[in-house]
């Protein structure tokens, strides 16, 4: 009997490094899915925020079932939806697009998928106070994360403060203006916090640095990263020199295509087995 098929794929700049597909491929196999995945990178295709209805019209014509969509575009994506999940109006960020019917339906798994990460590695921290760095699509989506999980307080930080008082508003719509604060001074911030987390793409292949100075690390702070590609970025190398616990962005990639895979077939993937294949891939 052949089995169902699905085609999908991942929109983005600088994405080449992506672990998305084989991790989404593999579960499609153990699951007794046909899926094929594919990288549809801005950077190597020469296209931007412009392009994205085209790109949509395209994909749904080619017969995709759905596209998972990141940096720079998961609040680009908006306005050429049908419809969005409560949760990706609230985050304002889309990162999963399941064609269905004709329509484009927006969803976020991004929120839970870090907060899903978060909370398996550092149970005992779920509520502290927190400083997130990057007000975008993945910031916003960390803030939701870090507070849906029982985060006493969030301080937004941007290098463009009126999209950090934007974000910030956006959060405390949902969970109280006493529990998110925009600022502009990082140091001050990381005084009263108990961990941090870059949810910029400083750290990537392709965009070397970190968004935290390394002299503003104390060993008492925990450090979170949501970048994946690589995993061991200057911050999270930083961060452990200094004797800070440390959260990669493995454990969002895994958790976010967990949330991912479940909205473009309808089966529950195995989480555990996901988790397990990441770590094969980046051993």
């Amino acid at each position: 009997m052949s089995r169902p098929s699905y085609v999908l794929g991942l929109v983005g700049e600088g994405i080449s490094a992506s672990l998305t597909p084989a991790m989404q491929e593999r579960e499609g196999r153990e699951s007794g899915l046909q899926v094929s995945y594919r990288i549809i990178d801005a950077e190597r295709r020469g296209f931007g925020a412009d392009d994205l209805a085209d790109l949509l019209d395209w994909a749904q014509r080619l017969g995709f079932d759905g596209l998972n969509v990141t940096h720079p575009f998961k609040q680009a994506v908006l306005p050429l939806l049908d419809e969005l999940s409560d949760d990706a109006a609230d985050l304002g960020a889309v990162n999963t697009v399941v064609f269905r019917d004709g329509r484009r339906l927006g969803r976020n798994t991004d929120w839970s998928g870090y907060g899903a990460a978060f909370r398996a590695a550092l149970p005992d921290a779920v509520r502290d106070r927190a400083v997130v760095v990057g007000a975008g699509g993945a910031g916003v989506a960390v803030g939701y994360g870090l507070l849906d999980q029982g985060a006493e307080h969030v301080a937004v930080l941007d290098s463009d403060p009126e999209r950090a008082e934007a974000c910030a508003i956006r959060l405390a719509k949902r969970y109280g203006d006493h529990r998110v604060t925009p600022v502009t001074d990082l140091g001050r911030a990381l005084d009263e916090a108990g961990g941090v987390v870059n949810a910029t793409p400083v750290g990537m292949n392709g965009h070397p640095g970190s968004s935290v100075p390394e002299g503003l690390l104390r060993p008492d702070l925990w450090v979170s990263d949501v970048v994946y590609f690589p995993l061991d970025t200057e911050l999270v190398r930083a961060a452990r020199a200094r004797g800070c616990r440390v959260v990669t962005g493995g454990g969002m990639a895994v958790h976010q295509a967990v949330g991912a895979f479940e909205l473009f077939t309808g089966r529950v993937p195995d989480a555990a087995r996901m988790t397990r294949h990441f770590a094969e891939l980046t051993a």
